[in-house]
């Protein structure tokens, strides 16, 4: 997908159905495309559940938006942050949206941001309901955003957990997949079959909002494309500067 690091985002984050110990990590990863120019968080701040954001929330320059819960089972906090998202969209200079949440509740706010000509990105757990996250440009799980330093000092402190849990946040590249990459390289491959593998990543993302080499344990998509060596073929061509590298990919026959 093409970024832009001038991008104005406004991140808007809902307490109740995303971690804590993520959000390092993911403001991150928001830092890479763009400039988060409002940083909102919305929750009950009198629940003694939410007390563990205090310290994320002073590190990261979040402000914390108070929203009572009026009513036992209707939640107050997503209509909150739906009613924000549509005023910063009317008043404010913005180029897109970062909506931290895992609750398909947000499905019509992206939908409707992005008809707006905003730029979506969602960020949520492994959980979140796939109709929310075909509605963004980008979708992003929490559990593979886990900064070094904390992941060092979980390993330090509990090494067998550590990596089971790694593990456990590492999906299988299925046939699915493979025939997902095939047929996006098909689609825009020159009369030899390669395809520019920067203009194979953007397809991927539009086709599959979701899709992230880190998702099946790589940091980029060529060591993913590399380990699938019966079904690519991968060309990398070397530019006149000689530093640079231009990398191709056709499927096998």
């Amino acid at each position: 997908m093409e970024t832009k690091q001038d991008l104005k985002l406004a991140v808007i984050i809902d307490a109740d159905n995303v971690p804590s110990e993520n959000v390092k990590a993911m403001m991150e990863e928001i830092a890479k495309y763009g400039v988060p120019t409002f940083k909102r968080i919305y929750g009950d701040w009198t629940k003694p559940n939410l007390a563990r954001w205090k310290n994320v929330l002073l590190e990261n320059a979040i402000t914390p938006i108070q929203q009572y819960g009026y009513t036992t089972g209707k939640n107050s906090t997503d209509s909150a942050m739906i009613i924000d998202a549509m005023d910063i969209l009317y008043t404010s200079k913005v180029d897109g949206f970062c909506i931290v949440s895992s609750d398909s509740d947000f499905t019509k706010l992206a939908t409707r941001l992005r008809e707006s000509g905003m730029k979506v990105f969602g960020f949520g757990e492994k959980k979140t309901p796939y109709p929310f996250i075909v509605a963004c440009d980008k979708f992003i799980y929490l559990e593979i955003l886990k900064s070094s330093s904390t992941a060092d000092t979980a390993e330090k402190q509990k090494p067998k957990a550590t990596k089971d849990t790694k593990q456990d946040t590492v999906q299988q590249i299925d046939k699915k997949i493979v025939r997902l990459i095939a047929t996006t390289v098909n689609d825009i491959a020159d009369e030899d079959g390669w395809a520019f593998l920067g203009d194979v990543g953007n397809l991927l993302i539009k086709k599959k909002p979701d899709f992230d080499p880190r998702n099946y344990g790589f940091e980029k998509l060529t060591p993913l494309i590399k380990s699938l060596k019966s079904d690519f073929e991968i060309d990398e061509r070397i530019t006149e500067r000689a530093s640079i590298k231009l990398v191709y990919i056709k499927t096998r026959k």
